[in-house]
């Protein structure tokens, strides 16, 4: 049988082939180098409307807050942009959030974006969320299954801490307002995270991992492990509005990619020659993780 063994090394060879191009394919990136906002819609991403936990009660989320936008510091890129505006009342309160699909469990996830201190016009001093997360629909107040995991930056304090302030949380449940309660497990880090800022989450074994700039700055586990498939989420919203002044103010927040690796778990270092091959070969957007049939409200 003199073909039995290159035929066996083939074979060998062409499953090794298959599993690499499997998990070649099993990806989630966008550069967000859309014309518009329209067109993120095309790619499975949606614009929340309407009024809705969390943020000031009565306060909306306004598709006009989510833009795309040219990088000034890099020609021919574009920034996915969330602008969130008040006048100091819950009715002049405008709100931001992008939700993609809900199919996404352990794996990594990454985000390079810019936070900011201050806003562009206007007084100063509102408790606002700018942030890149993960989560579940919640099916009932303190429903056991919901899954949440959070990178959030709060320029003017709030939740507790005042001054800037970065928190990263993995939720086990919660109960909405207006008998708010919770079961997290936080960190927090003090001090202006402004500028751009690169964020790094490794979901695997039981245990999420958390990276600011390459630093690893939380571990957690146990009860607070996501049990139920996520969307991919960013939003900016006010949980307080401190300013003490009816005069409009706006704040800003911008994503300059998302990435998302299912099932591997990769460095700080390997997200970012892994994003700079993809621009390298003009890969703009690409979304091969096989979708779950389940809904993303984006009412969270």
């Amino acid at each position: 049988m003199p073909f039995t063994q290159p035929c066996r090394l083939a074979a060998l060879a062409a499953s090794l082939l298959l599993a690499s191009q499997a998990g070649a394919e099993s990806l989630f990136f966008d550069d967000f180098l859309y014309a518009d906002a329209k067109a993120l819609a095309a790619n499975g991403w949606k614009v929340r409307n309407g009024l809705g936990w969390p943020g000031v009660e009565g306060a909306r989320w306004a598709a006009e807050g989510v833009r795309l936008v040219p990088d000034p510091a890099t020609p021919g890129n574009r920034l996915l942009q969330l602008s969130s505006s008040s006048d100091g009342s819950a009715k002049g309160t405008r709100q931001a959030q992008l939700c993609h699909a809900r199919k996404y469990l352990e794996g990594t996830y990454a985000a390079r974006v810019r936070f900011t201190d201050a806003p562009t016009r206007g007084p100063d001093g509102d408790e606002i969320v700018q942030t890149f997360y993960l989560i579940s629909p919640l099916k009932a107040p303190a429903d056991p299954d919901y899954s949440e995991l959070d990178f959030e930056y709060l320029p003017n304090g709030g939740w507790g801490a005042s001054g800037a302030t970065f928190y990263v949380t993995s939720w086990e449940t919660f109960i909405p307002a207006p008998k708010f309660w919770k079961d997290n497990q936080y960190d927090r880090l003090r001090g202006s995270q402004a500028g751009w800022r690169t964020l790094v989450m490794q979901v695997a074994g039981g245990r999420i991992e958390y990276f600011l700039d390459g630093t690893p700055i939380a571990r957690h586990g146990g009860q607070y492990y996501p049990e139920v498939p996520m969307s991919i989420n960013f939003n900016l919203w006010f949980s307080g509005l401190g300013a003490d002044s009816d005069q409009p103010r706006d704040y800003l927040e911008q994503v300059d990619w998302v990435l998302h690796v299912p099932g591997e778990v990769i460095s700080p270092a390997e997200v970012g020659a892994r994003v700079a091959a993809l621009r390298r070969d003009k890969v703009a957007f690409r979304d091969t993780v096989p979708a779950r049939g389940l809904p993303s409200p984006c009412n969270l």
